[in-house]
């Protein structure tokens, strides 16, 4: 059961295994956790509300069951707009107007999928069992990636007709540093597996199960949480920064960002408790 502040995401499970640590779980297990429209919607919503819960310094996502998500729906796409854009079958609309309501809607989709990247907090994913499509773009934008040895990864969506929108194209060549294996897996869509991905530098660690995997997790999750809150909050949205501009430019928000951030009372007490020999204790963000 998901904790009272988050109950309303119906397909979210969201619990606190360790303090200041939630663990989200994408619910769909009897359809292998594939997205529908709601759900991505309350994806945003969900990582909004983590990035700004000051009782949440470290995230953890994962799926129920077996997989963490064969991706989009669909069985629930071809009944509806999803993969027209929410487009009203109209043909008195031009072609033009049309467009633009289909970049709306894939722009407002990006946006929902790109709050895991937006969060505050360090968001550390579990891919496990099917791990297809939707779930390649949700992991490309979480800080630090886990796998179990018999995860299947594949970006599929070559095979329904469309180039994959939602930001697998733009992070995922950044991520492996490798734009020839990027183009393989992408223009094929053949599944790759836990040795692959681990090879290319698409995870960091593979698990032999799900459970090894989420203690791991865990246990990466407790060393973040221990750390200064706005040094974590400012040495992720650094490297964000870094890994799209230049060093210049990247040296000169950090001076920006640390003439505010140097000014925390979190430097007294972690000097403070590297002399008393203690655990620091730093306040919430």
């Amino acid at each position: 059961m998901s904790l009272p502040a988050y109950s309303q995401y119906a397909d979210y499970l969201i619990s606190s295994p360790s303090p200041y640590i939630k663990q989200v779980l994408i619910n769909r297990p009897s359809r292998l956790n594939a997205f529908t429209d709601r759900m991505w919607h309350d994806l945003g919503s969900l990582f909004a509300q983590l990035s700004h819960d000051s009782s949440v310094r470290a995230v953890i996502l994962a799926g129920c069951g077996d997989n963490l998500s064969a991706g989009l729906d669909m069985h629930e796409a071809s009944q509806g707009d999803i993969l027209n854009g929410g487009t009203e079958k109209d043909e008195s609309i031009d072609g033009a107007r049309k467009a633009v309501r289909i970049m709306r809607y894939i722009e407002e989709f990006q946006a929902c999928v790109s709050a895991v990247e937006r969060c505050e907090k360090p968001v550390i994913v579990i891919l496990h069992g099917l791990s297809y499509g939707l779930a390649i773009d949700i992991a490309c934008c979480a800080d630090m990636r886990l796998c179990t040895s018999s995860t299947s990864f594949s970006i599929k969506e070559v095979d329904i007709g469309i180039a994959a929108d939602l930001g697998t194209l733009s992070r995922l060549p950044k991520i492996v540093g490798s734009l020839s294996w990027a183009k393989d897996v992408c223009l094929s869509a053949r599944p790759f597996n836990a040795t692959e991905a681990l090879r290319v530098g698409f995870v960091g660690e593979v698990l032999g199960t799900k459970e090894e995997a989420m203690s791991r997790a865990v246990a990466v999750a407790e060393v973040l949480v221990r750390k200064g809150p706005v040094a974590v909050r400012g040495t992720k949205a650094l490297l964000n920064h870094a890994r799209e501009h230049g060093v210049a430019e990247s040296l000169r928000l950090t001076a920006v960002w640390n003439a505010a951030a140097l000014q925390t009372g979190d430097v007294g007490e972690a000097v403070a408790a590297w002399k008393g020999k203690r655990a620091p204790r730093f306040e919430k963000l």
